[in-house]
């Protein structure tokens, strides 16, 4: 007995001191100036008729840093809507294409990713708050209907708004994942390995800043420096980790709760995918193509995920030609249908 409790006294010891380790190692590798938030917070707050740049803008009870592209044209409306772990930034050769082409664009760093809209608790990271968010951010942008484009986590609440505000929306551009509907079953009853290790606490977080932020470098395999960079000076700020992450601690709940409304996509879609793509199955498309009741268009691509940074013009010319596709009105018709008009 007495060498088993030295045993265990020295486990806890190791364990102890691992823990201090890990520990200093994310303390060390934090801005805890908090240069990006006090950059963000220099940020004149949008108005109508400012030059493209970046904001501030206040949408929901929070502000959210905030890209503008043309808005200065007449044209039709469009929000983007980012992945993990990522920033408004990955959408700017898309952005730049289309106000170029006469659109509107607002592409926002989401809540937990502006410094100024991370409320704290796992709750204010359900995906019915983050569409509240993208449809003040659509009032607050003055976009009364509007083109919907979304990658990863940015593409569950781009769908999820599809859902629930299809009198909104003119189209839907979703990048990498499927409908959540077509999920619900593997992220609620067999989560899936890295899903179920950033769904705990302060383990993530560890693990992805220690040593100067090594865990999100490594997975920057296709973004620019400038990219990286900006990416960078938002996780290495103390609390932005845990909110972002916090999306995937809301997750089960969130789609429970999406389980429960009209699945119908109305408007017409398009979906682009990479074919080495993990949360793309012929078995997701096969549902996904029965939930979407308008015009619809698959795209598979060569790669995995980061399908922006590698095809940013087949990206574009496939968005574009989709914001021009018409709507029926059988479609609008559909069971739980509303379209908005292109």
């Amino acid at each position: 007995m007495r060498i088993l409790k030295k045993i265990l006294i020295g486990l806890a010891i190791l364990l102890g001191l691992g823990a201090a380790i890990a520990g200093v190692g994310v303390a060390t590798a934090l801005d805890w100036d908090r240069t990006h938030t006090e950059a963000t917070a220099s940020l004149p707050f949008y108005e109508a008729g400012m030059p493209d740049g970046i904001y501030q803008l206040e949408a929901n009870g929070l502000v959210f840093r905030t890209r503008t592209f043309g808005m200065q044209n007449d044209g039709p409306a469009i929000v983007m809507l980012h992945g993990h772990p990522e920033s408004s930034i990955m959408w700017q050769s898309l952005a730049d294409r289309a106000a170029a082409e006469g659109y509107r664009v607002i592409a926002f760093d989401q809540r937990g990713y502006s410094p100024g809209a991370r409320p704290e608790g796992v709750d204010a990271y359900m995906a019915d708050n983050q569409v509240a968010d993208v449809m003040a951010m659509a009032d607050a942008a003055g976009f009364e209907d509007f083109h919907l484009v979304g990658h990863d986590w940015g593409a569950i609440i781009a769908w999820s708004t599809a859902m629930l505000h299809p009198d909104r929306i003119s189209s839907l551009n979703i990048l990498s994942l499927p409908h959540p509907h077509t999920l619900t079953a593997t992220l609620v009853d067999d989560t899936p390995a890295y899903i179920r290790l950033f769904s705990l606490p302060w383990v993530p977080e560890t693990m992805l800043l220690f040593n100067d932020l090594s865990g999100y470098r490594d997975l920057y395999t296709e973004q620019s420096e400038v990219e990286t960079a900006e990416y960078v000076g938002i996780f290495s700020e103390p609390g932005a980790s845990t909110a972002t992450l916090n999306w995937y601690r809301a997750i089960r709940e969130s789609l429970q709760v999406l389980s429960e409304r009209e699945p119908g996509i109305c408007m017409p879609t398009v979906f682009i995918y990479g074919d080495e793509e993990f949360w793309v199955t012929p078995d997701y498309l096969a549902q996904q193509r029965e939930l979407v009741r308008a015009p619809y268009e698959e795209i598979e691509l060569k790669g995995g995920h980061w399908i922006m940074q590698m095809h940013p013009e087949a990206i574009s010319e496939a968005v574009l030609g989709n914001f021009g596709a018409p709507a029926s009105d059988a479609d609008a018709a559909a069971p739980g249908c509303t379209a908005a008009p292109n």
